[in-house]
């Protein structure tokens, strides 16, 4: 990709910068471009090639709705569930019979073209292949392969394949193709239908076209993959082992490695230390694979682990990772990166198909990934997870993730100083463009985010997650930077809350978020709900300067918890409703008023107890919101209020005596049994629901066996987000336990957030030790 502009020219005035008047321009001229007989897509600002923000991509983009079609155009329409709200710009064509066709006229030369579409699932849940004509001119060029098997999931989070279950979302998918010589400007690219027998409909949203160079040569020196170390570059052969005793051997000689032109069928990580691995660029040096038994492991370049010491001083570049990840697990590691990579770079890469682009797992520092692509992940994009520090995602172009795009989640232990800056970051599927759960002086800047999905915004700033608290240094502090920013299209609703998330949006779920953050000098434009939210705990110390609000779908600003925001020169038009402000925590949030101010202030503000429909606008054309949602997840992971949390779980135990663990205690066997050391009390049992969760209900059991006398024990139950500091979430008690009733006592609790939970027992009736057959832990 394109090296990114100098920072110093981003350095103007607002009126300088991007505006919702100056998107629709640009988009003007895209409909222009198109043949007249064009879809009639409604005009709506696109996210790319935005001037002196977002990343610098090498392609030309046309959306399918202002090209030459006789296919049938579908949206806009942002609600969930619903074909074109995943598209960009919420608009696409549907071919649907054989000779229907979509048609662009190519503004620069090219010899290379993506294309993003979407195909039905089929009944197995598996996907279908199918393919489109491409034709030049009128003249067939090729038939490109398509297929539905990385789209269409299921259910609630993290979701399946199974489409008798609800929530079917996650349509679209991707394709690339090299067209043989380099097409001049004018020239005419059809993707063409010309049997349906494979699939009854193909939806096209968006063409990107480029000029693709000619392959990299080896660097001098370097050792080759294929020449020196026998990888097969016609992807038949398993060329793992080869490919790391490559790596390997340029840690050794200090050599770089190169990957030929070819695709490599790699069925696990290649792990890299101290080693450059270099191809001939990313439309012609290809990892693939998976291996065929065991699906946990596929391809991807991993840095060792931080508990193996890490890796540090790799360089990744000029090559892709083109994974066959078809499904959402998360324990997997079947990233395209991963591990830990201290001073490294990861330069000019496409990454797609896996299940994240990149998770980082700190500690680790001075990582840089530039110049590159993530494209239709079923996660996050990138995360910058747990002590990531100094590292930076810059001038790369992100698109259909299934979780957040760019994330950096501070877990246990503090993100500082990381930077996500001049990327564009559009559709995540799931919660938000990008996100910082947590951090120190974290920069967020010159960023183009478009076309949130559902449960998230375009920019979170929030001190929610697990591991995420003042206590372990991982909360937001220091000052977090947010400038030079262009949202559209951005927020969407929640409807676990049944309201909509804001573009621009704050949480203090785990506690307060109080600490210095600068949003400047930026847009946000046509957003689904509010613009500005805050929500959960308390929020202190946020600051908007510069900053112009255009199009609103409800409010600009939705106030929801208690704190604090200065505004200066805050502009704001076309907000749907009259009242622009929703505030029903009245005095205890305070809004300090600069100069400059217009569009967005009303005292009193609207309080009105019910959420409206939001107004949806696409660029100046109003439209209506749902007024019926639909079932889909929300933005914290859902758990079934009757699914037992504890159930196999990881449980420690102060003592046990005999062949009675603790692990008898969440294995979902009601006749096996821990129990504690004898004559020996407290005792404790602490399980670890691997996520904090609204606990609500404690069921423990022992034996149902009429053997077992009734009895009574005196406990207690407490909980913990960090397995160190634990709270009361119910005092010690009597509780009986009695054979003829089930030999079960249900505690209730209020739904305090707990990842450890744990049981100390002081006293036992029926026996001089802690008995517990099962501990359950429930939401509901």
């Amino acid at each position: 990709m394109t090296a990114p502009p100098n920072g110093t020219s981003l350095r103007r005035t607002l009126a300088a910068t991007v505006s919702m008047a100056l998107a629709a321009a640009g988009t003007l001229v895209a409909v222009a471009l198109a043949p007249e007989a064009h879809a009639a897509g409604v005009p709506a600002p696109s996210p790319v090639g935005i001037s002196g923000r977002g990343a610098a991509v090498p392609f030309k983009e046309q959306e399918a709705e202002y090209a030459a079609t006789n296919g049938t155009l579908i949206g806009p329409d942002r609600l969930y569930g619903h074909l074109p709200s995943e598209a960009s710009g919420r608009q696409a064509v549907t071919l649907d019979a054989p000779g229907e066709y979509v048609e662009f006229t190519l503004t620069a030369p090219a010899n290379a073209m993506s294309f993003r579409y979407s195909l039905p699932d089929n009944a197995a849940g598996t996907g279908r292949d199918a393919s489109l004509d491409l034709k030049v001119d009128g003249n067939q060029l090729k038939s490109v392969p398509v297929t539905s098997k990385y789209g269409w999931y299921y259910g609630g989070y993290p979701f399946n394949n199974n489409p008798g279950d609800s929530n079917p979302h996650h349509f679209y998918d991707e394709t690339r193709t090299l067209l043989g010589s380099t097409l001049p400007a004018g020239t005419k690219v059809r993707l063409q239908v010309s049997s349906t027998s494979a699939s009854p409909t193909f939806t096209i949203d968006l063409a990107d076209f480029e000029q693709v160079g000619a392959p990299i040569g080896k660097p001098s020196g370097a050792l080759d993959v294929v020449s020196d170390f026998g990888a097969d570059p016609t992807g038949a052969a398993d060329s793992t082992a080869k490919i790391q005793a490559a790596v390997d051997a340029g840690k050794a000689q200090g050599r770089a490695v190169y990957i030929p032109q070819g695709t490599f069928q790699v069925r696990d990580h290649i792990v890299v230390d101290q080693v450059t691995l270099a191809g001939a660029g990313p439309w012609y040096s290809v990892l693939t694979g998976r291996d065929p038994v065991n699906r946990a492991k596929a391809v991807g370049v991993y840095g060792k682990y931080a508990n193996q010491g890490g890796s540090k001083n790799v360089t990744l570049k000029d090559f892709a990772i083109l994974g066959d990840i078809r499904e959402r697990v998360d324990d997997d590691q079947v990233n395209a990166i991963g591990g830990a990579l201290s001073n490294s770079t990861v330069d000019n890469v496409w990454l797609q198909h896996t299940k994240c682009g990149a998770w980082m797992d700190g500690p680790m520092d001075n990582f840089t990934i530039k110049n590159s692509r993530i494209l239709d992940q079923t996660a996050d994009g990138v995360n910058f997870h747990m002590g990531v520090t100094n590292s930076t995602v810059t001038n790369t172009f992100v698109r259909n993730t299934g979780d957040d795009g760019l994330a950096m989640w501070a877990e246990n232990v503090p993100n500082v100083k990381n930077k996500f800056t001049y990327n564009t970051v559009i559709l995540p599927i799931l919660a938000n463009n990008i996100v910082t759960y947590g951090g120190k002086d974290i920069t967020i800047s010159d960023n183009v985010m478009a076309d949130t999905v559902t449960n998230g915004g375009g920019l979170h700033v929030a001190n929610r997650y697990p591991g995420v608290n003042s206590g372990q240094g991982t909360a937001v502090s220091g000052t977090t930077t947010a400038a030079r920013n262009t949202l559209i299209r951005a927020g969407n609703n929640d409807y676990n809350w049944q309201f909509g998330v804001g573009a621009v949006w704050f949480s203090g779920l785990n506690e307060a978020l109080d600490a210095t953050v600068n949003i400047t000098d930026t847009e946000i434009l046509d957003s689904s709900y509010a613009a500005i939210m805050n929500i959960e705990g308390a929020t202190k110390g946020l600051h908007f300067e510069n900053v112009r609000i255009d199009g609103a779908g409800t409010y600009a600003l939705q106030i929801q918890a208690p704190g604090n925001a200065s505004f200066t020169n805050v502009t704001a038009t076309h907000i749907a409703q009259s009242n622009p402000i929703h505030n029903c925590v009245g005095s205890g949030f305070v809004i300090t008023r600069g100069t400059g101010n217009s569009g967005w202030y009303a005292d009193p503000p609207a309080c009105t107890g019910t959420w409206p429909d939001p107004k949806w606008t696409n660029g100046g054309v109003p439209g209506g919101g749902p007024t019926t949602p639909p079932t889909d997840p929300p933005t914290d992971p859902p758990t079934d209020p009757t699914l037992n949390l504890a159930k196999g779980r990881p449980v420690t135990e102060t003592s046990h005596t005999d062949v009675y663990p603790a692990t008898k205690a969440v294995d979902g066997d009601a006749n096996t049994y821990w129990e504690s050391a004898n004559n020996a009390f407290p005792q404790s049992l602490t399980v670890d629901l691997g996520a904090a969760q609204a606990v609500k209900r404690v069921v423990l059991k022992l034996p149902p066996a009429t053997a077992w006398a009734t009895r009574t024990q005196t406990l207690s139950v407490l909980g913990s987000t960090d397995n160190s500091t634990f709270t009361t979430l119910k005092p010690s008690a009597g509780y009986t336990f009695n054979p003829s009733s089930g030999n079960t006592a249900t505690i209730s609790l209020g739904g305090t957030a707990t990842r450890y939970l744990r049981v100390t027992v002081t006293g036992n009736t029926g026996w001089p030790a802690a008995q517990l057959s099962e501990l359950e832990a429930y939401t509901g």
